[in-house]
Formats: C-alpha cells, sequence, structure tokens
C-alpha cells in the first residue's frame, strides 16, 4: 500500500528498479540454488556460489555460447530446480531473498519477544504480532470492515464517493484516479502532486480487452462476485458483472504502459481550475479535500488525455455501481489482513490465478513482508545492526568508482555524439550521487500507533501516518537523504530526479557481490547492477534529465535523432522474441530496461579492465576475465517462472525476461563473440552492422 516505487507508478518513470519483480513481491524461497525446503540455518552470511564466485555445477557444457549464452551459463540449474508451490518464480534473487527475510523473521521475533521493547522495536513488535495471530483475525471474520463499508453504504450522492476514493490514500479502497507526492521533475528540489489514472482491479489494460486473457477476466468477475458476498452486499452477482463492465470501460480509454513510462509526455502541469475544466466529470474538490490536499493549487496529471474520459465515464456510471465497486475495493484491499475466507480468496485469485503460484506463502513469511513495508526502515536499521558487515560498503564504493570511470570513458569516445552534448553528459554523470546499504538519517516514526492485536487497524493507521508524512513535506525542500526501498531488500534503483544511484544492503551478497570471491565475477554480478543503474542516467527516458534532476532537453536534435536509431534497433530484437505461444516481449515497454542491461554489461567489462591496472587477467578453471564477467551476468539470472507470471511479466513488467536479459545484451557486444568464439552461422549470432551499439 505504500513504497517509493508505488510513487514512481505515478510519478513516470522516475525511478527505474533493477528487478521491480524482486521488489515488489519479495522472494521467500530457500537459499541453496536447487532446493526450496533447506531450513536456513546460518543467517551470518549469504552462502558461496562455489569457489570462485560461480556455480560451476549449474553450467550446461552440452549447449555451445553461442547457442544460448543464458543455457549454456545456467541450465543444468534450471533442469534440477523446481519452483516452490508459494512462488510464482524461483531464481536467485529468490535464494537470496529467502535469507534475507529469514533475518527479517529474526530482528521481528526479537522485537516481538522482548516486553521492554521501545520505540521503533515496540512498532516492530507489535506489527509482526498483530499479523502472527491467527487466532485473533479469525474471531473477528468481517467485523474490521464494517466501520468503512459503513460509509460506502451511506454515501447518498458521486460526491461522496468521490471522497471517498480520496480518504483511500490513508487506508483500504480505491479510486479512479492516483494521488502521489514527489519530487517535481521540472523542478527537483521541490515536492509536488501527481495525478494518475486507476480504477483496474487487473494487473493491465491488456487483461480486459485481449482475447488471451479472457480466462483471467472471467475468474476476475466471480472473485468480485465472491468478495462482494462476504460482506453482505446485494446482488453481488449483478454487481460483480456491473463492476467488470465499468473497469473494461476505463481499459479502453487508459494509456498503456509503454506511453505511462515516457517522461515528457507524462508531465503535464495543471492549476486545479484548469484540471476541473480538463476532466468536469469528476467531483475533483470532494476527492482533493478528502485525500488533504484540498490546499494545493497545482497537480501533475500524469495520463491528460485519459482523464476527461475516465471523469466521463464516473459520470455516468449509476451510483449503485459506484458503490459496489468501492466496496469491492475496500474488501479486496484490506483481505490479506481479515479472516481466512478473505485472505484465502484473495490469494486463490491475486496469487494462484494470475501468477500461477500453488499455494500460499506461510503467514509469518507474509507477517514479514508487512512489517517490511509498512514500517521498512524500522526494520530495516535493526537488520543493518544485525547482519551487514560495514567493510562491504568501502569494497562497493571502489567499484562504483571504477563503473563511474567507465561511463566517462565511454560518454568521451562514443562516435554519435556531439562534443556539445558529451560535455553535459560527462557533467551529469560528475553529479551523480550514490547510496550504499542504508540510509544516513532513519524515518522517524514518532506518533505512529501499533497494537499487538488489531492487524487491520494497524495497517490503516501506517498508511495514514505514511500519507500524511508525505503530505506534510509539500511546500518544503526534497529531502535528498531519503531512500525509496529498504536495507533488506534484493534491488537497486536509479532516480531521475535526484540523478542517484542506490543499493541497498541485501544485494550486497553472492551471487552479486562476494568480497572474498573471483572479482571478475563481481564485476559480473554487482558490477553489471552498478552500471546499469548507472546507464539508466542515459538510457530513453533518463537521458531527459540533466545532472540537477531536471526534465529538460539538453541533447542537440541530431545526437538524439543518433540514439533513437541504436535504441530502435534494440528494441526490435527483443520484439521479434516470443517467449510463450501468443506472446512476445514488448521491445517500447522495456526499452530502458534493455538499454540498461546492455549498458550495464559493457561499463561492467571496462570496469574489470580498469581494475586490472594494466595487468593481465587471470585464467581460473580455463576461464578467461572476461569470459567470468559475462558468466557473472548470467549467474545473477538463473530463474523459472510459471507460466501465468510469464504472462503476466510480459504486459505489466518494464523488464524483459531472464533469460533474455542475458542472451539479448550480449549478442551486442564485440567482446562476446571474442571471448566465446562465437561465429556466424551460430543462433547467438548478429552481424556487426546489425548490432546496437548505444553506449
Amino acid at each position: 500500500m505504500k513504497a517509493a516505487l508505488l510513487v514512481a507508478a505515478s510519478a513516470g518513470a522516475l525511478l527505474s528498479a533493477f528487478d521491480a519483480t524482486a521488489q515488489a513481491a519479495p522472494a521467500r524461497a530457500a537459499p541453496a540454488p536447487t532446493t526450496a525446503a533447506t531450513a536456513v540455518a546460518d543467517l551470518s552470511k549469504a552462502p558461496r556460489m562455489g569457489a570462485w564466485g560461480f556455480d560451476l555445477t549449474g553450467r550446461d557444457a552440452a549447449v555451445g555460447p553461442g547457442e544460448s549464452f543464458f543455457l549454456y551459463a545456467n541450465g543444468t540449474y534450471l533442469k534440477r530446480t523446481e519452483i516452490p508451490a508459494d512462488r510464482s518464480r524461483y531464481g536467485n534473487f529468490d535464494a537470496l531473498n529467502e535469507l534475507s527475510v529469514n533475518r527479517m523473521r529474526a530482528v521481528a521475533d526479537k522485537a516481538a519477544g522482548d516486553p521492554s521493547a521501545q520505540g521503533e522495536q515496540a512498532l516492530v513488535g507489535a506489527l509482526y504480532k498483530s499479523f502472527l495471530d491467527e487466532t485473533k483475525v479469525e474471531a473477528l471474520g468481517a467485523k474490521p470492515l464494517e466501520q468503512d463499508l459503513a460509509k460506502v453504504r451511506a454515501a447518498r450522492d458521486k460526491t461522496e464517493i468521490a471522497r471517498l476514493m480520496g480518504a483511500a490514500v490513508k487506508g483500504f479502497g480505491g479510486s479512479f484516479f492516483t494521488a502521489a507526492i514527489y519530487d517535481d521533475a521540472k523542478d527537483p528540489m521541490n515536492y509536488t502532486v501527481y495525478l494518475g489514472q486507476g480504477g483496474m482491479g487487473l494487473p493491465d489494460r491488456d487483461y480486459y480487452l485481449e482475447p488471451r486473457f479472457a480466462p483471467q477476466k472471467t475468474a476476475y468477475e466471480a472473485y468480485v462476485a465472491a468478495m462482494l458476498g462476504r460482506i453482505g452486499w446485494k446482488d453481488p452477482q449483478g454487481a460483480a458483472k456491473a463492476i467488470v463492465a465499468l473497469e473494461t470501460e476505463i481499459a479502453k480509454v487508459s494509456w498503456t504502459r509503454t506511453e505511462r513510462r515516457d517522461d515528457e509526455k507524462t508531465y503535464n502541469p495543471y492549476l486545479l481550475p484548469d484540471l476541473v475544466a480538463l476532466a468536469p466529470g469528476f467531483p475533483w474538490k470532494a476527492y482533493l479535500d478528502a485525500a488533504d490536499l484540498g490546499g494545493v493549487q497545482r497537480v501533475i496529471a500524469s495520463e491528460n488525455t485519459a482523464f476527461p474520459k475516465i471523469a466521463a465515464i464516473y459520470a455516468a456510471t449509476p451510483l449503485d455501481v459506484l458503490k459496489a465497486w468501492t466496496a469491492f475495493n475496500v474488501a479486496d484491499n484490506a483481505a490479506p489482513y481479515l479472516s481466512s475466507g478473505f485472505e484465502q480468496a484473495h490469494y486463490q485469485f491475486r496469487d494462484k490465478t494470475l501468477s500461477g503460484q500453488p499455494e500460499q506463502k506461510p503467514r509469518w513469511k507474509r507477517a514479514v513482508n508487512v512489517v517490511d513495508s509498512q514500517i521498512g526502515e524500522a526494520l530495516g536499521k535493526a537488520y543493518v545492526a544485525a547482519y551487514f558487515p560495514p567493510e562491504s560498503k568501502a569494497k562497493m564504493e571502489a567499484l562504483v568508482n571504477d563503473i563511474k570511470t567507465a561511463m566517462g570513458q565511454r560518454i568521451e569516445r562514443v562516435s554519435w555524439m556531439s562534443p556539445q552534448t558529451k560535455a553535459k553528459a560527462l557533467a551529469k554523470l560528475a553529479k551523480f550521487t550514490v547510496k550504499i546499504a542504508y540510509p544516513d538519517k532513519w524515518r522517524d516514526y514518532t506518533g505512529l500507533s501499533l497494537k499487538a492485536d488489531d492487524l487491520y487497524g494497524n495497517v490503516e493507521r501506517a498508511t495514514a501516518f505514511d500519507w500524511a508524512y508525505r503530505v506534510g513535506r509539500l511546500g518544503k525542500p526534497v529531502d535528498r537523504s531519503e531512500w525509496g526501498m529498504t536495507p533488506p531488500t534484493i534491488n537497486a534503483y536509479y532516480s531521475s530526479t535526484k540523478n542517484e544511484i542506490v543499493f541497498p544492503a541485501a544485494i550486497l551478497q553472492p551471487p552479486f557481490f562476494d568480497p572474498d570471491g573471483d572479482p571478475a565475477i563481481n564485476y559480473g554480478g554487482i558490477g553489471g547492477v552498478i552500471g546499469h543503474e548507472i546507464t539508466h542516467g542515459f538510457d530513453d527516458q533518463g537521458r531527459k534529465s540533466d545532472g540537477d534532476g531536471r526534465l529538460s532537453d539538453w541533447w542537440t536534435a541530431e545526437d538524439a535523432a543518433k540514439f533513437q536509431v541504436q535504441a530502435d534497433k534494440l528494441g526490435k530484437q527483443y520484439s521479434a522474441v516470443e517467449v510463450l505461444p501468443g506472446a512476445k516481449i514488448n521491445g517500447d515497454l522495456t526499452m530502458g530496461e534493455n538499454i540498461a542491461d546492455l549498458g550495464g554489461l559493457l561499463l561492467a567489462l571496462d570496469a574489470y579492465h580498469i581494475s586490472l591496472g594494466g595487468k593481465p587477467a587471470p585464467v581460473i578453471d580455463g576461464f578467461t576475465g572476461d569470459q567470468r564477467v559475462f558468466l557473472g551476468w548470467a549467474q545473477v539470472w538463473r530463474s523459472k517462472n510459471r507460466e501465468d507470471s510469464m504472462r503476466k511479466q510480459l504486459v505489466s513488467d518494464p523488464h524483459s525476461p531472464p533469460q533474455y536479459r542475458v542472451d539479448l545484451p550480449v549478442r551486442n557486444i564485440d567482446v562476446f563473440y571474442e571471448a566465446f568464439g562465437v561465429k556466424p552461422g551460430s543462433a547467438m549470432y548478429v552481424a556487426p552492422e546489425d548490432r546496437a551499439r548505444i553506449w
């Protein structure tokens, strides 16, 4: 319900995560690469990947590197690995995340078991215990919903429904429009309000409009009816049919995800009178007042051309349907914190039907997730104190410096960029901020009240507390020390408005980073991640912001055109890949991440050579230094997905599937052909003139 990356979803591509799936739904599988049931016994450090950083037992030597480098590096791992029943995917991200979640559990258990705990740790213990108290939650049944549903039933007109939609940012519910507070893309030292399109309960507009998702749409209608039945709504089947029909109309007029990732297209400032004139069918004053934004004079309407159409749909929808839609959204969003009937129905549709996950996660894992999502820095502070080795931070700083040096050299020698734009690109690179492991200033949770026997109320109060914190920053300078991820997160990100790259503590472990491992593997792993995030500052969207984080056009028109030629060349390679029957990669949706993957791997190779200081790279077990950098990158992406999960990712995630985050970037890197002797006629071969050459 609250996370910095959820803000980015409403504010364009302001944050670019390394792996959105890993961040949005932290993986909870076993630490060993091939088993899902192994208990995590040692929480002190992540297991090493082989003797020198690469797990050779996972490689499939029967597959040539020119046939599929992903399968060459990972094929045996894929054959021997089964996806755990409580997961929709499993891989090295998930294995490392299991260690992280077990560490968070240990921290939460300690807080919950300490009757003298004070401050932040008392909050951690109370929230964790409230989720684990299944007996209390079960006994309450639907009772926690009564007050919120009573407000929906009492709504006399559409203005009152709009008030409930505005108030949803402080608790449970939904809205036809989203609201978020984030750095202003054209004035990045100040916060502003971003409004976005909303109103859909399925993962993407395609689920409503594409025939291939008809089974999921049908299942959604049944789920809506079941949830309405649980709260005693009149004619739940008829109401569910009307709700899905309503959302289908919203889907028809909503922007695609590809359109929504365009930073320039989504920056549309409006004074409030102009917003009302743009979309007069929606009660904006009531909505903003209820969201505690009544004093705001200016907003950014991200998908502005969709606003009048969605507002018109709102105005034309009967009040009874709007009330049913609102009631369902309250129940749907609250279901994970209610008795088993609600929670299981939510799991059956949201996880099993949409992502193919056969079993629900154990309750303790869901409890840890809730604590991390609601009061993540309180939990993260204790996590860092217990598990993060300070020496890793210094080693990361050295790696980052090498990658930044490599990027500077690439900017200087790239052939398609003019001296004028190169100078500005180098100035932007020099202004990059780097954050490693954990915040210098932790979040203050003073004033938040959490109780060990009130799960529903805890989540509602934590959500309201966080929203009040964000609203309270309007009119104040941007807090540039703030983090958009918690320390236990296995991920990293780039923020265009802060021009910063951020690496949480939990990712600084094998297979990404092994302080005792082969440097080449580290450069291919965490070095590739660092390079990926730096490249985001110069991808098709990141390049639109300058060194101060301001959305501005600092490229010459000629340079922008040359860049686009190479970007289009890369995009066509991805769009040609059919991952599953009838399901291809969307090269436009994934463009930024694909550019960042290619750039990240190029920078990792360059930085590794910089680190050698002119000395020859050692050969280990017959693998050269360059080969090991590529293997380090490929090992990171060892992963399997269930089919439903993969189909969902292909339409809703800006990241390409794991195999193609390996196979497609390397095909465009000359060094790969030299390192592995890949010749014309090989499946991986791309003629030099057809390779995308961006950075």
